[in-house]
């Protein structure tokens, strides 16, 4: 077995494995353990919903972040499966099997370990710890780990799931998600199913979540319940009466929607009053003032669309919310909602697995059919760095538009002077994994898992952070690292260095003081040599420890 580090160098096997005094009085009073919601939204832009400045309809997460804490510092991979992988797996994506996407391995790192492509057998999934430790296990929505049945989440200790085994499909239908497939999968209980005729992916999602709970609630059994739906990904699709609510709101253009969402985010302490809309834009050859009339209007319907199923997405959240109110299990219910990376800026047509031929003629995108069943249309990555802004480029890159995402935990009445607020502490999606164990009052086992050997979880527990015994989740020594094709990045405090290929960087390491600068706009890496080596190091370290490949 591979040796590997923790990715947070310094805390983590103290604070995974030490036990605090919240869970030290849980064990003592015999307090009921907590419900667990985990709801991901996919490819959701930083300033998308309401509580980080939106103007999309958001009222549910709305009241959820005004009886919680919004996570303002909250980091994920720079993609879905890579953040998944981590979010259930615990380890580094590297460890986990999701070095990069499934299909997107260069020939150097093919067959190589930790780059299966799907979640590997060398970390053991949060899901099967919870289960094993009495809680019931639901899940609903995309997968994206793993193809085959012992790949899939009843094999990775999950009760009931209802599973899209692709990164996104139609939201009405099975359509494929590439070309290479001619209709999209999914798994229930981890056996081959259709779907429905009146699906639609949101409400489906919702309903089978419900349903999932709703078969335990009588019992003493607490459960976590994973819900991850696809949207707002393309194709963009929403219901018949979503479709025209947000008709107009975009005529203005990408710049207009940029500075509306800066001026709200800097209203609620998202950025500083100096944040602005990073530069250069990408592609540079493109704004709203060289384009047609008609692509103008082609744009702006797009926009309104991806707007439409974020409300919708907002709604389906309250069915789920208004459920649990009813069963009597809201109040002692955690709900954390994240996104599992930035806005996506490349979509169908921009690379080989989306050739725009083959779009062009197995769909319908006339204007007409924009967002209905059998369209295909994403929202291009100009709107994309609108909903990134004031952070650099967005999903798949390691700069902040990428790897930033809005996070929010709700525990009603029980998170004390945190509630109701805007917090900035530093935290990654490898801090939950750890933080459900401590909820749930368990342990990871350790080298060994039901006779194999797996990895440790490496994050930090953020129960203390929570319920108050600390006022931070991490120190300013600690180091988190990213990378995905290539895109490189490492964090250690308000400093960070990041690595991207000529087109969209330098092709060398550029420094940036993260809290002075969220758009990594000014380079500090001749102003700072000492800064830069220290980080390079920080990177060689992990590469080596993870068993980075970089693709040749």
């Amino acid at each position: 077995m591979r040796k590997i580090y923790a990715l947070l160098i310094l805390p983590v096997v103290l604070t995974a494995c030490a036990e605090t005094e919240t869970a030290r009085e849980q064990k003592e009073e015999g307090a009921v353990r907590p419900n667990i919601l985990l709801i991901l939204a996919d490819d959701l832009g930083y300033s998308d919903i309401g509580p980080f400045g939106g103007e999309i309809s958001t009222p549910n997460l709305d009241e959820l972040a005004a009886g919680g804490v919004k996570l303002s510092n909250f980091y994920a991979a720079a993609a879905c499966s890579p953040t998944r992988t981590m979010l259930l797996g615990g380890a580094d994506s590297h460890v986990g099997g999701m070095g990069t996407m499934y299909n997107d391995q260069a020939p150097n790192q093919l067959g190589q370990p930790g780059y299966e492509g799907y979640m590997n057998m060398d970390v053991v999934a949060v899901s099967s710890l919870l289960r094993d430790a009495g809680y019931h296990t639901y899940m609903a929505g995309k997968w994206h780990i793993g193809y085959e049945e012992d790949q899939s989440p009843k094999a990775r200790g999950f009760e009931k799931s209802f599973a899209l085994l692709q990164g996104g499909a139609g939201h009405f239908d099975d359509a494929p998600m590439t070309v290479d497939h001619d209709t999209s999968w999914f798994r229930e209980d981890g056996k081959m199913v259709s779907l429905p005729e009146d699906f639609f992916s949101s409400e489906f999602y919702t309903d089978k979540i419900i349903e999932y709970i709703s078969s335990g609630e009588n019992d003493d059994q607490p459960f976590f319940a994973y819900l991850a739906y696809t949207a707002p990904h393309w194709p963009l699709q929403a219901p018949d009466e979503y479709l025209d609510k947000y008709k107009g709101r975009y005529d203005e253009g990408y710049g207009a929607l940029t500075q509306k969402r800066l001026q709200a985010m800097r209203e609620i302490g998202l950025v500083n009053d100096n944040a602005a809309a990073p530069q250069p834009v990408y592609p540079e050859s493109e704004n709203w003032e060289n384009i047609s009339d008609e692509q103008k209007k082609i744009d702006a319907r797009e926009m309104e669309i991806y707007a439409a199923m974020v409300d919708n997405m907002d709604f389906h959240i309250g069915r789920v919310i208004d459920y649990l109110e009813k069963s009597g299990q809201r109040d002692n219910t955690i709900i954390i909602f994240m996104s599992d990376n930035g806005a996506a800026g490349f979509g169908p047509g921009m690379n080989k697995a989306f050739p725009q031929e083959w779009i062009d003629s197995t769909f319908d995108n006339s204007f007409g059919n924009m967002g209905k069943i059998n369209s295909y249309v994403f929202y291009g990555p100009h709107w994309a760095q609108a909903g990134s802004a004031p952070s650099r480029l967005f999903k798949g890159f390691s700069t902040e538009g990428g790897i930033k995402v809005p996070g929010i935990i709700n525990y009603r009445g029980k998170l004390g002077d945190l509630e109701g607020t805007l917090n900035d502490e530093f935290m990654t999606v490898l801090d939950l994994p750890v933080t459900f164990l401590e909820l749930a009052d368990t342990e990871h086992p350790g080298a060994q898992y039901k006779g194999r050997d797996v990895q440790p979880y490496i994050g930090t527990s953020l129960v203390p952070f929570l319920f108050g015994e600390r006022k931070s989740v991490h120190n300013e020594n600690d180091t988190v690292a990213w990378e995905l094709n290539g895109r490189m990045a490492v964090r250690k405090g308000d400093w960070k260095i990041i690595k991207l290929q000529a087109r969209f960087g330098t092709g060398d390491w550029e420094l940036f003081n993260i809290r002075e600068d969220p758009g990594e706009v000014h380079d500090l890496s001749t102003d700072y040599p000492e800064k830069l080596a220290e980080l390079v190091t920080v990177w060689d370290k992990y590469a080596a420890d993870n068993g980075v490949i970089m693709p040749e």
